[in-house]
């Protein structure tokens, strides 16, 4: 169910987050969805794309992390498996306060643990957003590939996809200076926030989630939240963007 208020609330700016959820297990060892879905509550979002998500597996308790996140909150939601594991997946999702409808999930390139990329549509009032998660590999030689898959034409580069308002958002696994980020950056709009990081949560140096947009939205400005809960319930810590979408 999508709430109404939702839909009402905002005049052409929404609030999107990325987030590594490490499976809902916190740094305290405690693996807890309900707290993932609290967080981003907190941060009132609209739109999230969340990385690391547990579906069936006998860690996490048989428990479909990304449909108990998404119910807590009232949200749509789909989720992509990239890996079968445990008698269990694991993979991606994006949630979204208003209606969802998937487009296009598929595998990425990968050197070592599979990876993928998640494309839904978001119906904003008004127009549409195109929404791709992914979180990409640990090697540089791995996240070469990805960015490339992702920049052709079966993703980014695609007729379907070329000039529409499109938001890319994930763990990258990369710095800013570093050459994935700088490839993806040379095609979107992003808006760096020094003093940022994101990685690991309890006591952040690395920016390695991303928010980029291009055709339309505007990253206004982004913050990394670090108040105590936020640095328990997962090892990264959620990445909230302000983003204005034309024609919305």
């Amino acid at each position: 169910m999508v709430p109404s208020e939702r839909r009402e609330r905002s005049h052409g700016r929404i609030r999107v987050a990325t987030y590594n959820v490490h499976g809902c297990r916190g740094t305290d060892g405690r693996v807890d969805p309900s707290r993932i879905a609290e967080v981003l509550t907190a941060l009132r979002v609209d739109v999230a794309a969340l990385q690391e998500l547990d579906s069936g597996r006998s860690r996490s308790g048989g428990l479909d992390q990304a449909r108990a996140i998404a119910s807590h909150m009232r949200m749509d939601f789909h989720f992509h498996a990239v890996h079968q594991i445990q008698g269990g997946e694991y993979g991606n999702a994006i949630l979204s306060a208003w209606p969802l409808r998937r487009v296009q999930a598929a595998p990425l390139p990968s050197l070592g643990e599979p990876r993928g990329a998640l494309w839904a549509s978001v119906a904003l009032p008004g127009t549409n957003v195109e929404i791709i998660t992914t979180h990409l590999g640990l090697r540089r030689r791995e996240r070469a590939m990805q960015v490339s898959a992702l920049l052709g034409p079966q993703w980014l580069n695609s007729p379907d996809l070329r000039k529409k308002p499109t938001i890319l958002l994930g763990d990258f696994n990369a710095v800013p200076w570093s050459m994935a980020y700088r490839t993806l950056a040379r095609h979107f709009h992003s808006a760096l926030s020094k003093g940022a990081p994101t990685f690991p949560s309890q006591f952040a140096l690395l920016k390695l989630d991303h928010v980029m947009t291009r055709n339309g939205p505007r990253i206004v400005s982004q913050e990394v939240p670090q108040r105590p809960p936020f640095r328990t319930a997962s090892d990264h810590l959620p990445l909230l963007a302000h983003v204005d979408v034309d024609a919305y």
